[in-house]
């Protein structure tokens, strides 16, 4: 099994931790987005009248995306998902030849749920908040942030964290999540302070925070696809960035 450091189980802050698990685990059942075992072996594929089809439709382009960028690597590689909920993409990475795979959520009962059905030599999950201190002992070629940058309060702060757990020649990998322009970011917040307050949660819209494409300028960074550009305009196929920040 892959290790990390003796500190993986605890977190910076137990209440503020326990806090929003318990919101976020509320609202995930509320958005149906809480699966059994057996539906969580076959993720992205979902049946055609699931309630977020669409959403996985999506997913599964970004994963098959995601996962063709890294094979073409040809080496081996040592990959940290941060914030991999259930760890269905962790395990799909997990696949590709000569890899070893970590998934750290602050999520217990949806790590314990991917501790469960993925067991595989070359992929851990670990419950925990994210700080370079828990993995001072190694680096990553890869770390990914798939569906959840938005619950970090600065972007600045955890790509920086995470620029210091990258190998010499390491690389970021941010996809499924909004980035907006400056001028649209308070337009934004308002957008999600109204859904979760309709969705009956209006306090979770406190931990989801909108990062802007400004927010990215300080960095090594490119943009492997944007939702912006001309045929993404024209498609409205893919309504994520991929972002990659090299050291």
């Amino acid at each position: 099994m892959i290790t990390a450091g003796n500190d993986m189980e605890t977190t910076l802050d137990e209440t503020n931790t326990s806090t929003f698990e318990d919101l976020y685990i509320s609202v995930r059942k509320k958005e149906r987005r809480i699966v059994s075992d057996g539906e969580l072996m076959f993720l992205p594929d979902v049946d055609a009248s699931h309630v977020h089809y669409n959403e996985w439709l999506i997913r599964k382009r970004s994963s098959m995306r995601l996962t063709a960028y890294l094979q073409k690597k040809k080496r081996t590689l040592k990959i940290l998902e941060i914030g991999c909920g259930n760890g269905w993409l962790a395990s799909r990475i997990s696949a590709i030849p000569h890899t070893t795979v970590i998934g750290l959520d602050i999520n217990e009962p949806e790590i314990n749920q991917a501790k469960r059905v993925f067991k595989k030599d070359n992929l851990d999950f670990l419950t925990g908040t994210f700080t370079p201190e828990l993995f001072a002992a190694e680096k990553f070629d890869i770390i990914l942030f798939a569906a959840s940058i938005q619950y970090f309060t600065s972007l600045n702060d955890v790509v920086q964290q995470a620029l210091c757990c990258l190998t010499e020649h390491g690389e970021i990998h941010i996809v499924d999540s909004h980035f907006y322009e400056p001028s649209e970011v308070k337009n934004a917040a308002a957008r999600c302070i109204d859904y979760y307050t309709n969705l009956g949660f209006p306090e979770m819209a406190g931990h989801y925070f909108h990062h802007s494409t400004a927010d990215l300028l300080p960095f090594n960074c490119t943009m492997l696809i944007n939702p912006g550009s001309l045929m993404n305009r024209i498609s409205k196929k893919e309504p994520f960035y991929w972002i990659m920040i090299k050291n």
